[in-house]
């Protein structure tokens, strides 16, 4: 009788669990949604109607893997081909809007005031964590929050400094001087066709390698290639609705996901020990982003009598070192990779640029101050970055009930600040918004945004990307090269197809006729 009644319990017990977790399911992929769906439509909001778990998702992805099939005829009006589903949204329901990445709704935030106020306030509007794996790629200051964050910005923030940027510029003409000699073993005499945006991939790579960990592109090479493949997988991964637990399951994907994180952490771990080896046997300091990073955190600890509430752990120094390495690699790449093109197809201000690198450098080789004279090529640059920024979407997710102008915005709500579509915007920037006009940054940012904010592709506010200066500087130092050796100008076989792995990158790839001068 004891053991019928404790069976009985039992199955009572599993019953509930079960329940309760069913429960739990239909909240989380119905109840709740259509909650908050009732509620945006109170608040006078528009958006796309709420489907059963997937949300928009498989529309999204359709409608992507549609606008990735064919390249377009060369435009800077691009994003119905990045974000086809997004640009359909807001054509419909204007400039603020919601659409659902599976059960969550996610607001499309397009009014320049409301994007400043988000940006301003870091620790109300947080980012976007998303698809748990998606953090093995690099976490670092760029995913972390609050208190961690500003401590982790207040150690890296001497790596930075100008004056130690300055120390960088050495590695940087090394690196291409590196891609200069490869062109030049390529390009005949009267010119050839050559795919730059692998050059200048290698070229970023060994930049950051070289000022990052004191190492050349070669000892680099396996951090970047395996890096690069771990981006492609993340990216397929983050398509879809992420499933609580999804990520322990062996599929392939998942499988080669975390090998790669365990492969690119057994090496970055390497080069720290290495140099804190070196560290405590006496030798100087390295003025590289590891050596300087490494300094910094050892005077934070020391400081604080080694309280765990200071400094950072050796993982922490990893995941920075990633972060360095991804980030540091692919903003300037792409930035550089836009540029040739846009500069391939504008030879009148490819000229400028020229002439203007030849009345400063000559036949000198450049330094700082010679690259902050750069005027022209600073508003080319600006230019590009308008039209072609490396990150084209900003996410934020709002940490609690939040007024936004005349928006109440729910806990949990996601955002979605599409820097392009501000950049991109007519009524901002005016009729020649979709053209390539270095012009209207003559006279600063401010003058060409007429005051409004629109501008931000290294974003905004406290969380400005750490390493613009330095994707800056070395672009500069690049171009500057390129431009002294070569003449530029589109090879009939360029496609071009904006899309998205992380960055905006060029899907086939950027092939030009280069002339040696």
């Amino acid at each position: 009788m004891v053991q019928i009644n404790i069976k009985i319990a039992i199955s009572f017990v599993i019953v509930i669990i079960f329940l309760r977790w069913i429960w739990k399911f239909l909240d989380w992929v119905w109840i709740h949604p259509k909650k908050l769906e009732k509620r945006l439509k109170l608040e006078g909001l528009k958006g796309s109607s709420y489907k059963f778990l997937l949300g928009d998702m498989k529309e999204i992805n359709s409608m992507v893997e549609e606008a990735k099939s064919k390249p377009i005829n060369f435009t800077n009006d691009y994003i119905s081909r990045v974000f086809p589903h997004f640009n359909k949204l807001m054509m419909q329901y204007g400039k603020n809007c919601y659409t659902w990445l599976g059960p969550k709704p996610t607001m499309l935030i397009s009014e320049p005031e409301f994007v400043r106020e988000i940006l301003s306030k870091s620790y109300i509007y947080q980012k976007i964590q998303g698809n748990p794996i998606t953090k093995l790629l690099a976490q670092g200051l760029a995913s972390y929050e609050t208190d961690k964050w500003a401590k982790h910005r207040r150690i890296i923030n001497p790596a930075f400094h100008l004056d130690k940027l300055k120390h960088m510029l050495p590695s940087f003409y090394l690196s291409c001087c590196d891609m200069i000699n490869k062109l030049d073993n390529i390009v005949s005499s009267k010119g050839s066709e050559i795919d730059v945006w692998p050059f200048l991939q290698t070229l970023t790579s060994d930049a950051i390698s070289r000022t990052a960990f004191g190492s050349n592109y070669e000892e680099g090479r396996q951090i970047f290639e395996l890096q690069k493949e771990q981006a492609d997988l993340i990216i397929q991964a983050a398509r879809w609705i992420y499933i609580p637990g999804w990520r322990f399951v062996p599929t392939k994907r998942n499988k080669r996901i975390k090998q790669i994180a365990n492969e690119v952490r057994s090496l970055v771990l390497g080069i720290i020990n290495n140099r804190i080896k070196e560290m405590k046997e006496g030798e100087a300091t390295k003025d590289d982003l590891l050596g300087i990073l490494l300094e910094s955190n050892f005077k934070e600890i020391q400081i604080h009598h080694e309280n765990k509430n200071f400094g950072m752990t050796i993982d922490e120094v990893i995941e920075e070192c990633k972060l360095f390495y991804f980030a540091g690699q692919e903003t300037t790449s792409v930035l550089l990779v836009w540029t040739l093109i846009l500069l391939s197809k504008h030879l009148d201000w490819q000229e400028k640029a020229r002439q203007e690198v030849h009345q400063v450098f000559g036949s000198n080789k450049p330094n700082y101050d010679m690259l902050n004279q750069l005027k022209v090529v600073t508003m080319i640059f600006n230019e590009v970055l308008r039209l072609y920024p490396p990150g084209t979407m900003i996410g934020r997710r709002v940490q609690k009930e939040t007024k936004l102008g005349h928006l109440s915005l729910p806990a949990g709500m996601l955002l979605l600040l599409p820097t392009i579509y501000l950049q991109h915007d007519n009524e901002i920037w005016g009729d020649d918004a979709k053209e390539f006009n270095p012009m209207r940054f003559s006279e600063g940012v401010n003058k060409a945004t007429k005051g409004k904010f629109a501008y931000f592709p290294f974003s905004w506010g406290p969380r400005i990307c750490i390493g613009q200066n330095f994707a800056m500087l070395e672009a500069k130092m690049a171009l500057a090269m390129i431009l002294q050796h070569y003449a530029l100008e589109l090879s009939p076989s360029y496609s071009h197809a904006p899309h998205t792995i992380i960055t905006l990158q060029p899907q086939h790839g950027a092939p030009l006729i280069l002339r040696k001068l």
